[in-house]
């Protein structure tokens, strides 16, 4: 367990940022690998495998709801230093994320091709998706687990070891997409099912990595099978703090959904390159979201000491650090948008669309690592409605003017980026305005007098998440 009380915030956060980001940007080159042998199978491929990843918010969706209410509940305790607490809340969560995996795979059987159907826009690829959901769902479901143990590390400051297994595991899923998508050296290819199985067998192996460490190396938060039995008044602490936070995800869906929608007149290529396109942007936003996700634990434990100021200094550094990333981004994809989708597609119109749409959307970076940063401290400070709040604000911005939009003569793919980029704007500044309310509502100002110093200080009571 590591104290992220005391210490430079700043220096907190630039250590614990890379490791996140090596296991996000590992995940997210995973994806890509995936796309690059998969465009070798057609447009319709590549536009199914696309379409189906965006089932993936809604799957994240319910993720997060364990990862946020993990991370914020174990960081408050580690903060007040009560340790069966944080342990009782780990085990709890585990048992949350088998019943949650369970039931995804089961929905994704059934659903998969009810999905594809609603969204896609040739029987092509309605069937490449289709494949490509029944086959990675299990990587999915076994995703939970993965998720809470991940969070319970992170909540203690602990981010290295998973790191390394999705690290790992990414390494797997690269060297199993060409031989089962492709065929290299076994002569039978798969296609878009290899895809999918190459990220199932790989997340299995790091699920078996990661619960081997637990088992020998970690101390603070341990399995206890004597905490398994269902405790709803636990369920509840957990779902309170993540179910707004799994209610982004949800709005990410639909926003992502009703984009995927607007741009079905335009085409298999059109939905191609706007996959394509937002695999890329996702991977270069990665360190921006790192250094948010750092902020989290470390608020968190900060808010269960009582130590205000460090809250407030927290958001201060994370947001600062973050703009500078975003500004730096944001003219590498306006200069050199090619560079970045190099060997994606050997499809002309899918390249034009991918690039038209980084280099648009790439305008609001800094924006969206604002929307980070907020989201990341509302989860530290254990309340995560603003951030629903501000994401369906951002979705009904957005979606009803594109979806009219759609439907008029003249109606450009521009116009698609344009409301994008509003709406996000809008989003930043309403989760900023929020976060300040939360902060004037939650944080107990200090004292002007001194506090005697022959006394320890007491943290001010909190409100339970």
């Amino acid at each position: 367990m590591k104290d992220l009380t005391r210490g430079s915030v700043a220096k907190h956060i630039l250590a614990m940022a890379p490791p996140i980001m090596a296991g996000m940007v590992s995940i997210m080159i995973c994806q890509l690998v995936d796309l690059y042998f998969v465009s070798g199978l057609g447009e319709a491929a590549v536009a199914g495998v696309a379409a189906a990843g965006n089932a993936g918010f809604l799957v994240n969706a319910l993720m997060q709801v364990l990862g946020v209410g993990t991370v914020a509940l174990i960081a408050h305790a580690v903060g007040r230093k009560d340790r069966p607490d944080a342990n009782l809340i780990f085990n709890q969560a585990i048992v949350l994320s088998v019943l949650l995996g369970l039931l995804t795979m089961l929905a994704g059987f059934v659903l998969s091709r009810a999905y594809m159907r609603a969204i896609a826009a040739d029987a092509a690829t309605i069937d490449a998706g289709t494949t490509y959901l029944l086959w990675v769902m299990p990587a999915l479901a076994l995703q939970f687990v993965t998720q809470v143990m991940g969070a319970a590390l992170r909540a203690t400051g602990i981010v290295r070891p998973t790191m390394l297994v999705q690290t790992l595991a990414v390494v797997i899923n690269i060297a199993l997409a060409p031989v089962l998508i492709s065929g290299w050296g076994t002569g039978r290819a798969f296609g878009v099912a290899g895809a999918g199985l190459a990220s199932s067998i790989a997340v299995f192996i790091g699920v078996l990595i990661l619960l081997a460490y637990f088992r020998k190396l970690e101390r603070y938060v341990a399995f206890n099978p004597a905490q398994w039995r269902p405790q709803l008044g636990q369920w509840k602490r957990i779902l309170n703090v993540g179910l707004p936070a799994g209610g982004e995800f949800v709005m990410i869906f639909i926003f992502m959904a009703v984009i995927y929608y607007v741009l079905r007149d335009f085409g298999p290529a059109a939905q191609a390159g706007f996959g394509i396109g937002t695999r890329v942007l996702g991977l270069i936003q990665m360190p921006a979201l790192a250094i948010a996700l750092a902020a989290g634990p470390i608020a968190g434990q900060n808010f269960g000491a009582g130590n205000d100021a460090r809250v407030r200094e927290t958001f201060v550094n994370a947001a600062l650090i973050v703009t500078a990333v975003m500004i730096a981004f944001t003219l590498f994809a306006q200069l050199a948008p090619g560079l970045l989708l190099a060997g994606f597609s050997n499809d002309p119109e899918t390249m034009a669309t991918a690039s038209l749409f980084l280099k648009m959307i790439s305008l609001n970076m800094v924006a969206q690592g604002f929307i980070f940063t907020c989201s990341s401290l509302f989860q530290g400070l254990g309340n995560t409605r603003p951030v629903l709040l501000s994401s369906a604000m951002r979705v009904l911005t957005y979606s009803l003017p594109a979806i009219w939009l759609s439907t008029r003569p003249g109606f450009r793919m521009e116009h698609v980026w344009y409301l994008s980029n509003a709406a996000t704007t809008l989003q930043a500044a309403m989760s900023v305005w929020l976060l300040r309310r939360e902060f004037r509502k939650r944080l107990v100002p200090r004292q002007a007098a001194a506090p005697d110093e022959s006394a320890p200080a007491a943290p001010p009571a909190r409100v339970p998440a």
